[in-house]
């Protein structure tokens, strides 16, 4: 045994290769230590103290910012560690607001899963947080600052990941909290809605708002049709609810569980997808014809959407006018059901938490105010309809969406991850002029910048794929140095909606699993390009005939 690259864990020896810290050597040999403020996809923070360990001499190191070194003994579990590690749980719990019972996090908190893992059953100091002080402001996420550990986890995300900076620690000592400047409203800040934070914090300290009430009384509402369409990331991602494989294709169980609940029609959003491919492909190649030098950037994300609007607004004019497919699928839904007695209400099953704030838009609203999409839950929100209902997710039979709007291709399946809108672009311009020829293999995977060149005609399209706000504003700032893009799509969330905020969270091994999931998904289905779905015809010769202009596209209002 070479003892150069070999160390001990609790007395057994340990190989390092290439782990950037004593935490990752340890989970090798099978032991999960206590973390808050850990996430291998941010900075290293080393706040929490959890995952303290102690080595030959006594000496206490942070795991999560301790690099392993050859030689060195480390415990991870002694009596002075429990100890240590149970004070932190004690103190945290005192300044922590303790109402579980009635805490939309309650079953999934990580403070509450590790506290119940170290056995506190008494705090002994005073609650110095029984109150709960909320910013309740924004559309999309809810923030109960008295939850808050002050694990910096949102802070560094809000920074680092997306580079929207709304949030930062504030004030000092025992009055320090997450805040945004100023300490104005959340709604009045420059958050975009993507709920990443929410999605890494271990508390509940912030969350996605909920219209979970809202929709239940409409479902109660013998004198109202209420109508829903379901994401295509959401069926990859609700297995983590069931109990079974994350990347496991549950769309027939979604529907069926949505079916018991009370909603009258059911369909998925990657109908609407396909229309958007139709208008997106067109102003594409439009746009390539007309030379422009600026790239045109996709426009299904509403959080990249509002991103642009606050940092970059001369750039809102080369951003699609196309709709996202939940507001394409959206209007054509209204126009199906203008004319019915009973009053109509939409739902959006959505993975993402600005959609939300997307739904409320003036720009998505009909001449007399009303919104396309009444209400939007996520996932997660779904997930516990479902329990509340008492419907075992794991035990019903899958069933179909319903007609006129069956059908639907691989294509609009695949713009639930990232790579996926561009893919399905692609496939439609090479069937509209057989000018390309590719795998579409370039696109695929979740780095959070490809890049591709892709023949079309005499020229070739160079083409960016972007998941995360951090590595948009990378390939915005080559744009401005003069680097030449056709086409850039842009998700918020790091590998595109599978993670959404309103997504079961999961770490890149299961983002992996859902990527491919969406795929599977696409390989079953017997239509692969958007044209080739026959309600696409009929549409446009029928509904949409004069009026997929209106319809289907938006003017950002400034």
């Amino acid at each position: 045994m070479n003892n150069n690259r070999y160390m001990t864990i609790d007395g057994i020896p340990v190989e390092i290769n290439d782990e950037k810290n004593l935490l990752a050597l340890i989970s090798k040999i099978g032991i999960k230590m206590p973390t808050f403020c850990y996430h291998s996809e941010l900075s290293t923070y080393g706040a929490c103290r959890m995952c303290m360990v102690e080595d030959q001499w006594g000496t206490l190191h942070a795991a999560c910012s301790t690099p392993p070194k050859a030689g060195m003994e480390i415990r991870t579990n002694t009596e002075r560690l429990r100890k240590y590690r149970k004070v932190i749980l004690e103190l945290l719990l005192a300044n922590h607001c303790r109402d579980c019972t009635t805490c939309d996090n309650n079953g999934t908190c990580k403070l509450q899963d590790i506290a119940r893992r170290f056995r506190i059953d008494g705090v002994r100091f005073p609650n110095a947080a029984s109150e709960p002080e909320y910013d309740n402001s924004s559309p999309c996420i809810t923030i109960d600052h008295n939850k808050c550990i002050l694990c910096g986890d949102c802070v560094r995300t809000c920074n680092e990941i997306q580079h929207v900076g709304a949030i930062d620690f504030m004030n000092r000592g025992s009055k320090m909290k997450v805040g945004t400047a100023f300490n104005i409203p959340i709604a009045e800040s420059n958050c975009v809605g993507c709920g990443q934070c929410s999605a890494v914090c271990p508390t509940g300290a912030i969350m996605p708002k909920s219209y979970v009430k809202d929709v239940w009384k409409c479902l109660e509402d013998k004198d109202t049709i209420v109508t829903v369409q379901i994401a295509p990331a959401v069926r990859v991602a609700i297995g983590k609810q069931m109990g079974i494989d994350d990347g496991e294709n549950a769309i027939g169980v979604v529907v069926a569980a949505l079916r018991r609940m009370g909603f009258d029609h059911i369909y998925d959003t990657s109908t609407g997808a396909d229309f958007t491919v139709v208008e997106e492909s067109a102003e594409l190649l439009e746009h390539v014809e007309k030379g422009e030098n600026v790239p045109l950037f996709s426009s299904c994300c509403p959080a990249w959407v509002r991103f642009c609007e606050y940092k970059y607004p001369e750039l809102m004019k080369d951003v699609s006018s196309c709709k996202s497919p939940m507001q394409m699928f959206a209007a054509i839904i209204r126009e199906q059901f203008k004319n019915e007695s009973k009053k109509h209400i939409h739902v959006a099953l959505m993975p993402c938490t600005a959609k939300k704030f997307e739904a409320g838009r003036d720009e998505f609203t009909d001449k007399d105010g009303n919104r396309m999409v009444d209400y939007v839950i996520t996932t997660q929100e779904f997930a516990r309809m479902a329990k509340e209902s008492g419907i075992l997710l794991n035990n019903i039979e899958p069933e179909a969406v319903d007609m006129p709007f069956g059908t639907m291709a691989g294509a609009g399946v695949i713009f639930g991850t990232t790579g996926g809108v561009t893919e399905a672009v692609l496939r439609r311009i090479s069937e509209h002029k057989n000018g390309i020829r590719t795998e579409f293999q370039g696109v695929r995977g979740l780095d959070g910048i490809k890049e591709i060149d892709v023949p079309y005609g005499e020229q070739t399209l160079h083409i960016a794929v972007v998941s995360g706000l951090a590595n948009a504003e990378k390939i915005i700032k080559r744009i401005k140095e003069g680097e030449h893009f056709d086409f850039v799509e842009v998700m918020a969330c790091p590998g595109g909606c599978i993670n959404g905020a309103g997504q079961p969270f999961v770490h890149s091994e299961e983002k992996i699993a859902r990527s491919k999931g969406l795929y599977n998904a696409d390989r079953m289905c017997s239509i692969k390009s958007s044209e080739d779905n026959p309600l696409i015809d009929t549409f446009y010769s029928g509904m949409l005939k004069g009026r997929a202009h209106e319809l289907l596209h938006v003017e950002y209002k400034k």
